[in-house]
């Protein structure tokens, strides 16, 4: 396209002026949010959620009431009534993966027997191919440097692909939802491979996904040049999906599919706009930020057994002198959990062992450092309005960054994951399907008439 000096200059200043003016006319007075009760965030005063719905996929449990006072637990994280700490040990305990039977499980409700875990992991493995030429038309094509908005619009162009795409029957539906389990592997990591090769001058590798491995396994088959990887690196994978496979539907991007599912729309429209949600950093991309400040960190810090070092540079950061300025400690306190995040306290048992098989045990004592001195230098400069813990996304960056797993996929590698927990949503909201979702907005916008065009 030819360039006119001229026209963008035009362009430049019409934008800073209308953004202006946007701004200005999208403004409400916070003292208003008060004034009408308005529960931001779909959240009480106090911090807890608004009742909007019910579900059976998953619960976050963080507190009890005693006498009507929230008294704060160590967290618990359940799968169908499960606790996800049960899942993992039983799973482990047999030397299994565990992430094809936690699909099971939010799917159906119920842990399949061997025949039937079987069957499910043949039926994943006749999904995971692609579609003829898909890579080549839809991926090759059109490389982006975010692979979320490429899972977004992979996501979308399957439509294309599907005979009865807006079919919203339930066996249709669990057709496209395990279709979309068995091939977000390949999606994601195709669409990094090309950003790599035409974005990053790197050789260009589509490793097909083996039918006989895990989805760990090949995540780390397809990812990596030489396809090489240790048992103990898939396992950590593998426990790292079934950790963030489902969150409860209050969290923002089951919530999205609570919404969309609610309006009668396609599977591939949902899953698109769950992607969306989870794309942002306040939901999906905190493990990126956590890493960067350890890299920070690891440069201003001297002596990394040094309490004293820590606290003062913990203590840069809250008075927004380190890192981002943005006064926050990324990876400690998490919206619901206060005394601990289970997924948290799971994760870092495998993760101490990655690192002594890596030979970044000093770097994980870092990590639990700064996991143990976070919450105390917080409560000397009055940050605290709870307890406050280290939360899942402390430790997952580290944990990719060790599997030689590039930033541009950590949040990919989180929406691998949830793809499980929303499938077990939307089914259940067309299952129950009631009203289309749609919350209460007031205007508080001032009456005005229409003026002429020649009177303005």
């Amino acid at each position: 396209m030819i360039k006119n000096p001229e026209l963008e200059l035009f362009e430049t200043q019409m934008l800073d002026g209308l953004s202006l003016m946007a701004e200005k006319s999208s403004y409400i007075d916070p003292q208003l949010f008060n004034k009408y009760k308005v529960k931001r965030g779909l959240r009480d005063p106090d911090g807890t959620g608004v009742l909007v719905g019910l579900t059976e996929i998953g619960e976050v449990h963080a507190f009890i009431l005693d006498e009507n006072e929230i008294v704060p637990v160590p967290g618990r994280l359940l799968y169908r009534g499960m606790d996800i700490r049960n899942l993992v040990e039983g799973f482990r305990t047999d030397d299994r993966f565990g992430f094809e039977e936690t699909c099971y499980l939010l799917l159906f409700g119920d842990l399949p027997n061997k025949k039937a875990l079987e069957d499910f992991d043949i039926l994943l493995s006749m999904y995971e191919k692609l579609p003829d030429d898909f890579a080549r038309d839809m991926i090759l094509k059109a490389p982006s440097k975010d692979i979320m908005n490429v899972l977004s619009r992979n996501v979308l162009g399957l439509y294309s692909f599907d005979d009865n795409a807006d079919d919203t029957s339930i066996k249709n539906v669990l057709k496209q939802c395990i279709s979309l389990i068995a091939c977000f592997p390949s999606l994601a990591v195709y669409g990094y491979q090309a950003f790599s090769h035409y974005h990053g001058n790197k050789s260009l590798y589509l490793h097909i996904p083996r039918p006989e491995l895990s989805t760990a396994e090949n995540i780390l088959y397809m990812l990596r040049p030489d396809s090489k990887y240790t048992k103990l690196e898939a396992t950590l994978l593998d426990v790292a999906l079934v950790l963030h496979a489902e969150h409860g539907g209050g969290n923002n991007s089951s919530f999205v599919t609570h919404v969309v599912t609610s309006t009668g729309t396609d599977t591939y429209s949902v899953m698109a706009a769950a992607l969306g949600s989870l794309k942002g950093p306040k939901h999906g991309g905190a493990n990126i930020k956590v890493v960067k400040m350890f890299e920070e960190m690891k440069q201003a810090v001297k002596d990394w057994d040094d309490s004293e070092e820590i606290e003062n540079y913990l203590a840069k950061i809250l008075r927004k002198e380190a890192f981002d300025h943005s006064g926050l400690i990324y990876g400690i306190g998490h919206a619901v959990y206060s005394i601990s995040d289970p997924r948290a306290v799971l994760f870092k048992h495998y993760v101490s062992q990655l690192a002594k098989e890596k030979g970044l045990e000093q770097e994980f004592n870092l990590y639990s450092k700064v996991e143990e001195l976070a919450p105390q230098v917080m409560e000397k400069f009055g940050k605290l309005h709870k307890a406050v813990s280290a939360n899942v996304d402390f430790y997952s960056g580290f944990v990719y960054r060790m599997l030689g797993i590039p930033e541009e996929m950590f949040t990919p590698i989180f929406a691998i994951s949830r793809i499980a927990g929303w499938s077990a949503h939307r089914i259940e909201e067309i299952v129950n399907s009631g009203k289309v979702i749609r919350p209460s907005y007031k205007s508080v916008a001032a009456r005005r008439n229409y003026i002429p065009l020649c009177d303005r």
